[in-house]
């Protein structure tokens, strides 16, 4: 588990930074003030600045509730009503009856970091394409691989009712090998979600605080690499197109997955191609999209835009599982519980 001091400065810390996410170039302009009106930065070097530290928390669902099923942005009454009722469910400060359950949600709220806020422009998912924003369907193929449980090797974040005869068996992020939210691709989840960007002629570096993972793009229109390597967060090449920075993202790994939550089997290996696009729009906003196809998976490709505000850092160190222990003791109570 993460050592606890470190926990605590981190979290302290995350809670410092501003709630909310500003609006998106592809459908808001910026709001009325001197940095949200002004122009967006550039590099010494004269490319559009996108380094800097992003927040890119949100209440915003990635995938559009299907009570808002025919809705594609709320109203201002709605949205206030949305927030309230999203807050109010994620509420950790209260007791369950269920004691699993009540014990399961062990982190009081002073540990949780979702967001106090909706886009700006009161969008009602994430998902931008399809129009209506859900989540393409399953392949036949994808469809009978969800359907089979238990299998090795395990390649979602998170696995629940793991038999965890070992370590196999435990998801990504239990073994802290992927973050929650960390990707790629990226998408807001409980906590830890901050952005920090480098950038130098030759290189962008993307580096997210949960679980500190590291993807350095070559800028210089380099291949990919051969399509018989594959790394844990892919291979990515950029480059730009006017003002945004496109990142291509091939050979990842089938040991790990993406199906747009943290649960559950998703595309993965060669097969799954990935696009992001890194747009400053505004002093303040850095607007992040993503395209992911995978023909063996889904019916068809689709994008996400999730609108990142500057903060502060530092980042911390996100020490996951220090020594191993808590891998150990998960594996020990699970034996404890088996008849």
């Amino acid at each position: 588990m993460r050592n606890w001091v470190m926990t605590v400065v981190c979290v302290m810390v995350a809670l410092l930074v501003v709630g909310g996410l500003l609006p998106e170039s592809v459908l808001a302009q910026g709001q009325p003030g001197e940095a949200a009106t002004a122009p967006a930065p550039r590099t010494p070097w004269g490319d559009p600045d996108v380094g800097g530290m992003w927040d890119f928390r949100t209440l915003t669902p990635l995938q559009r509730p299907a009570q808002m099923a025919d809705k594609g942005f709320l109203t201002d009454e709605e949205a206030a009503a949305f927030v309230q009722q999203t807050l109010q469910a994620r509420d950790k400060d209260r007791r369950y009856d269920n004691p699993q359950i009540d014990v399961e949600f062990a982190y009081n709220q002073f540990w949780w970091d979702y967001g106090t806020t909706i886009t700006d422009d009161k969008r009602t998912s994430l998902i931008v394409d399809p129009p209506d924003g859900k989540i393409p369907s399953l392949t036949a193929e994808a469809q009978e691989r969800v359907r089979i449980r238990n299998q090795r090797p395990v390649t979602e974040r998170v696995v629940l009712g793991s038999l965890a005869h070992g370590p196999e068996d435990v998801g990504l992020s239990e073994r802290c090998l992927l973050g929650f939210s960390s990707g790629p691709p990226i998408v807001p989840s409980e906590y830890n979600n901050i952005l920090q960007v480098l950038q130098t002629p030759e290189h962008v570096v993307i580096f997210t605080e949960m679980i500190h993972e590291a993807r350095v793009v070559p800028l210089d229109g380099r291949a990919h690499l051969p399509g018989d390597v594959s790394q844990w967060l892919g291979d990515s090449r950029g480059h730009w197109e006017g003002d945004t920075l496109v990142v291509d993202t091939t050979n990842f790994t089938d040991k790990a997955s993406f199906n747009g939550g943290l649960v559950g089997r998703g595309a993965s290996g060669e097969t799954f191609h990935l696009v992001e696009r890194l747009t400053r729009v505004n002093a303040e906003t850095l607007l992040y999209e993503f395209t992911v196809e995978d023909p063996t998976w889904w019916a068809r490709p689709w994008t996400a835009a999730i609108p990142m505000k500057t903060t502060q850092g530092p980042i911390f160190e996100y020490a996951c599982h220090e020594g191993n222990y808590g891998m150990a003791n998960l594996l020990t109570g699970t034996r404890a519980q088996e008849p």
